[in-house]
């Protein structure tokens, strides 16, 4: 029996969309991601705290078996996200960030919609961040970024 032969192009380009999967989905990827949105409002940038990240990922990897939008009530800020596709980082970040619309800065309030995702990324108390995806039994990814300290509390202003 012959070997089969794989075309080199065909094996570049699946892992090249390997890398892309995976790549979108480290901790720089994640810190990135918050930069910009942080960095709009005069806020310091995150650092990737291990112990966070760690606490995150026990949590994607419990949601995994029912990928509920269901917050972990643990010690962290935490903002969630799923989707049907295999969700990244700046995907995850954009629906965070896209609440900004619904901020209003003078009644320090959220307006006409949903904002506390967006508020948690730029609290400024929060120094730290950890992250992690699962993929969940119904094929969708589940994505948890936890903020240390937490943030959105009643009454104090994000920045």
């Amino acid at each position: 029996m012959g070997s089969t032969k794989v075309p080199v192009i065909l094996v570049c380009l699946m892992m090249a969309l390997t890398q892309l999967t995976t790549a979108q989905k480290l901790p720089e990827d994640y810190v990135n991601a918050h930069t910009p949105a942080r960095a709009e409002v005069g806020v310091q940038p995150l650092v990737w705290d291990e112990t966070v990240a760690a606490y995150a990922q026990n949590y994607a990897n419990e949601r995994s078996k029912d990928c509920a939008m269901q917050h972990s009530g643990g010690p962290y800020g935490e903002n969630l996200a799923a989707g049907s596709w295999d969700l990244t980082a700046k995907q995850a970040m954009d629906m965070w960030v896209g609440e900004k619309n619904f901020y209003d800065v003078a009644s320090n309030t959220c307006v006409g919609g949903q904002c506390l995702h967006y508020t948690q990324v730029v609290w400024r108390n929060s120094t730290s961040v950890g992250c992690a995806s699962a993929k969940c039994l119904n094929g969708w990814t589940f994505i948890t970024c936890n903020y240390d300290p937490p943030g959105n509390y009643i009454g104090e202003r994000p920045y």
